[in-house]
């Protein structure tokens, strides 16, 4: 069965993915992840020293797509409540102002590893905003508000 961009807009699908971040200060300590819909099981959860949140919502998306694809398993919809990360993803690049030091180097390797990834990979998952006013919060969403 196909699903059309339209049907995914206009209702929450659950065979997907959804991702979120939470950054403790921004920048500041970051984590993203992913949780099955169908399920409500995390898939996984990854914790940066330093980062932005657009940056953990990026690499939250990319982290799906590489992780299904290297499984050789489907993905038809992540679900991501960032426009930003939408954006970046689409633009294969980021467009953060946030500098490099020793602290987040790490952190800079794995956003540059993110950045090849998209550029060197292709998928057919449809990465759609998450409607939070009609759906409420996000799944993988870390109720740190």
């Amino acid at each position: 069965m196909e699903i059309l961009l339209e049907d995914i807009e206009n209702h929450r699908i659950t065979d997907a993915v959804c991702v979120d971040a939470s950054c403790l200060g921004n920048p500041g300590v970051t984590e993203y992840r992913a949780i099955d819909m169908c399920t409500r099981q995390v898939i996984f959860n990854y914790k940066l020293n330093e980062a932005t949140n657009n940056i953990g919502e990026f690499l939250a998306i990319v982290h799906a797509l590489a992780l299904y694809k290297n499984r050789h398993k489907p993905l038809k919809v992540i679900y991501t409540d960032s426009v930003t990360a939408i954006a970046w993803v689409r633009n294969k690049k980021t467009k953060t102002t946030f500098t490099k030091t020793e602290r987040n180097r790490k952190t800079f390797e794995i956003l540059e590893r993110a950045i090849n990834w998209l550029q060197t990979n292709t998928f057919d998952t449809a990465i759609v905003k998450w409607d939070t006013e009609q759906w409420g919060e996000i799944p993988a969403d870390y109720g740190r508000k």
